[in-house]
Formats: C-alpha cells, sequence, structure tokens
C-alpha cells in the first residue's frame, strides 16, 4: 500500500481509503466492523466518515448512525486508535435532519466537532471536514448550470475567517489535528489557503472531491492548485457509484444496489454514460483487467491524487477490491484510457 501525505500536516495516508457512508443502512454494524479489521489488516491507514451519514437514503432516523458504529469499534479496540486515521465532516448548509441545516459558522463548529466526538467514541479526530461551501457548489451535476452569484464576496471572506478562529480552538483543544475541504473549488480552496497563511490558522490539508474515469473535473484548475499547494484530493465516487464495475450495463439493477435505492444515481445515469462505460470495459477486458480494480488502479496514478475513497457495501466486494492494492496498469493501458476519456468526455 503507497503512503502519502496528508497535505503538510506530516501525517501520512493510504493511498485507499475506506468510505462508510454505507455503514448503518447497506451495511450492518457486525460487517462495518468486519471491513474495519480486513482494512487495516491490509495496510489500508484511512477512513472517512461524516455526521450525515449513512446514506442511500438520507433520513433523520438514521444521522450519525455511521459514526456511532465506527464508535463502537472504537471502544472495543481502544488500543487500535492510533493505528489509523479518521477523516469526518461538518454537514453545512442545507441538511435540515442536522442542526435544521444551519451553515458552517464559528457557532456551529464546536457543537458538530463535539457530536462527532462522542458517537465516534474518541477523543481526536484526524482530519475534519467542511462537507458543503456555504455559498453553494458546482459539484453533484451542479456544473451544467452553476453561476458564481447571490454572495457577497466580503461576507463569504468573513465567515471563512471566523471559521478558521474556530478550528484552531478545536487544534488548541486536541479536538482535531487537520482540516479539509470536500466538494470545493479552485477559488474557495485558494481563499482558504489565502487567509489561513494570513492568519497563522490551520491549513487546508486536503479537498474531498468526486473523481473518477467518468468525472474528470478535477484534472485542470483543481489539479494545478493540488499539486503546487500540497492540498491532496480525496476522490469519492472513484468507481462511479458502480458504474464503473459494469454491473449496471444492459438494464440490469441488481438487488440492494445503489441504483436500486437510487434509480438516477445522483445524476450520473444517462445514456451517454453506459456507452463510455462500456469503452473502459472494453480496456479491461483486452488486457485481462477486473474493471473494479482498473479504474482504482488508475486513480491511484494522478499526480494529484492522496487516496481514492471507496465503498464496500459487503464484506466480499472489499475483499475484491483489497486483492488488486497491488495493480499497476500498463503505459499501454493508461494511453488506451487517455482515448476513450478523449472520445466520451463527462458523460454525466
Amino acid at each position: 500500500m503507497e503512503m502519502k501525505p496528508l497535505g503538510r500536516t506530516g501525517i501520512m495516508v493510504s493511498d485507499l481509503c475506506l468510505g462508510t457512508m454505507t455503514f448503518g443502512s447497506q451495511t450492518s454494524e457486525a460487517d462495518a466492523h468486519t471491513q474495519m479489521d480486513l482494512a487495516l489488516a491490509a495496510g489500508i491507514n484511512f477512513v472517512d466518515a461524516a455526521e450525515m451519514y449513512p446514506v442511500n437514503p438520507i433520513a433523520k432516523e438514521t444521522i450519525g448512525r455511521t459514526e456511532e458504529i465506527l464508535g463502537n469499534w472504537n471502544a472495543a479496540n481502544a488500543a487500535r486508535r492510533g493505528d489509523y486515521v479518521l477523516a469526518t465532516k461538518h454537514s453545512g448548509e442545507g441538511l435540515r435532519f442536522v442542526r435544521d441545516g444551519a451553515p458552517i459558522t464559528a457557532q456551529t463548529i464546536p457543537e458538530a466537532i463535539e457530536g462527532s466526538l462522542k458517537r465516534l467514541k474518541t477523543d481526536y479526530i484526524d482530519l475534519y471536514q467542511f462537507h458543503w461551501p456555504n455559498r453553494g457548489s458546482y459539484m453533484f451535476r451542479q456544473n451544467w448550470t452553476f453561476s458564481p452569484k447571490g454572495h457577497n464576496t466580503d461576507e463569504v471572506l468573513e465567515n471563512m475567517q471566523e471559521c478558521l478562529e474556530a478550528l484552531q480552538v478545536q487544534v488548541d483543544k486536541g479536538n482535531i489535528r487537520a482540516f479539509g475541504l470536500s466538494n470545493e473549488s479552485a477559488w474557495g480552496t485558494a481563499q482558504w489557503l489565502r487567509l489561513a497563511e494570513q492568519m497563522g490558522a490551520p491549513r487546508v490539508a486536503s479537498v474531498q472531491n468526486e473523481y473518477s474515469l467518468l468525472c474528470r473535473l478535477f484534472d485542470t484548475d483543481m489539479a494545478e492548485l493540488s499539486v503546487h499547494e500540497d492540498v491532496g484530493l480525496m476522490a469519492f465516487s472513484p468507481l462511479g457509484t458502480g458504474l464503473l464495475t459494469g454491473k449496471y450495463q444492459g438494464g440490469a439493477i441488481p438487488e440492494a444496489s445503489r441504483m436500486s435505492l437510487s434509480p438516477e444515481l445522483g445524476g450520473r445515469k444517462s445514456e451517454r454514460v453506459f456507452d463510455a462505460v462500456d469503452v473502459y470495459l472494453q480496456i479491461a477486458a483486452r488486457h485481462g483487467l477486473d474493471p473494479t480494480l482498473m479504474a482504482l488502479a488508475w486513480c491511484r496514478t494522478r499526480p494529484f491524487m492522496m487516496s481514492a475513497i471507496f465503498g464496500a457495501t459487503t464484506v466480499a466486494q472489499l475483499e475484491h477490491i483489497l486483492s488488486g492494492v497491488d495493480l499497476r496498469l500498463s503505459d499501454e493501458v493508461l494511453a488506451e484510457i487517455e482515448a476513450a476519456h478523449k472520445a466520451h468526455p463527462m458523460p454525466y
């Protein structure tokens, strides 16, 4: 397992990260704990959660359940807490089930962190992330209609400063070790970096945005910022919510799969996407590769990639992914992937 720096924090993380968003919905607590054991045994030392998890669906009754399941594992394995890097997130504005949809502010940060610490049964969070910018985002297909309007720049920057001050308090208390962003833009990330430098406040260590063979928005402005500023990408949905496994081709909807619960896959389902997936499946078949393992291995080649976050609904899925941790793609495969991307750019 290759280890990568978490920004400039001195913390090292595995370039595969165990995602937990199904823990407590599609994945039982017993299976979730087995996944923790298997992932750590395989050399994965990075686990990502959020206070709003689990998803599929997001429900008032289950908000926080993922953190509780991880907390129960922590309680039963107290001596192992230092063996892995634990990341979680402040939900941010709009999710009515969490603090009535309150935005990220100096007032909500300490409350959110205390809640996560309690559920996680731990004294500290290694990486604390802001799930969504208060001003909105172009992620999750919003790029098609995105317009940077409706927010006063001075107010946005003032909020950022106040949040950084609040984060510093949490660092000083020992509640968090590092700070990261999610669903952020190049402008937003640059402002957080600039203000942190001015203030001597916690510096952005990572950004968690969607990235896969099917979604390559990160490849330009964000990629350049990421490399030059040491803000590594934590890629979510590196398998395109399962599309890149091929299991949805030909109209198939496997029982208990994500598509069975979310038919449009968050706007990813389209006529064009199945054509693109077919091309990647053909590349894998020509070279005797498993398409799931190929997609993850490709993500790990990217120069800005810190860690690709994968979710495994079942223990069997996790075992399959772990079987490919040493896969390296040939130059021929990489060239064919780039040709496929040019022929099928951004299919959703």
